[in-house]
């Protein structure tokens, strides 16, 4: 009886060992861990976040004072280089964004949809670069296979092979190959009301740098 009662004892002593030392992940765990853990049967897509019009002379003299350091706006521009990740199910642009920067360790600041009048997720800021950080025009906006989509992240599905390009622009999208204004129908006497409506948010609090 005492032998039974010590092998008891040792097996549960065993057992909370192995709980212990073994780490339980949620799915979304799983997945971040395994972001680059890319076989051929799965689908997958790229992703890139850029900043190069910030290094313009005059792009540059206009952005705050304390973003100017290479901890925000790297030397060529590059926040995070063209990298190619796992695409999960009915993921969207957000999604991805979302998971590679905390992947990453890459700051992002986000406005939910029920904080705003376009019901969508707005991208404030990235690596500490917000709406308005270079002037009354400046923002995220972001590409897909090389098209500006003019929808929400949130609202933009990703499908096999799809190219993700996060750009900030200084100019309401014109120096960066888009121009929000003529897209929207709307004169250039509106730039100055006008937020990035499912890029980014002209409204609310800002993370300070760190």
């Amino acid at each position: 009886m005492k032998k039974n009662i010590l092998l008891i004892a040792v097996a549960a002593v065993l057992v909370l060992f192995l709980v212990k030392g073994t780490k339980i992940q949620s799915v979304d765990e799983y997945y971040l861990t395994h972001m680059e853990d890319i076989t051929e049967d799965l689908e997958t897509v790229t992703i890139s976040i850029r900043c190069d019009t910030l290094l313009e002379p005059e792009n540059w003299n206009n952005l705050d004072e304390q973003l100017r350091d290479e901890k925000y706006v790297p030397s060529d521009g590059v926040i995070l280089p063209e990298t190619t990740y796992v695409l999960r199910k009915g993921d969207t642009v957000f999604d991805l964004l979302k998971r590679v920067c905390r992947y990453n360790e890459i700051q992002m600041d986000y406005q939910g949809p029920d904080t705003n009048v376009y019901s969508t997720i707005f991208i404030k800021g990235i690596n500490y670069l917000y709406d308005f950080s270079c002037g009354e025009l400046s923002g995220w906006m972001y590409k897909v296979n090389g098209e500006f989509p003019g929808v929400g992240s949130s609202g933009k599905k990703l499908k096999n092979h799809d190219r993700v390009e996060w750009v900030y622009t200084c100019d309401l999208g014109r120096d960066v190959g888009d121009d929000y204004m003529t897209r929207n129908n709307r004169p250039d006497s509106d730039a100055e009301e006008t937020s990035f409506a499912g890029t980014g948010a002209v409204v609310g609090r800002r993370e300070e740098p760190a």
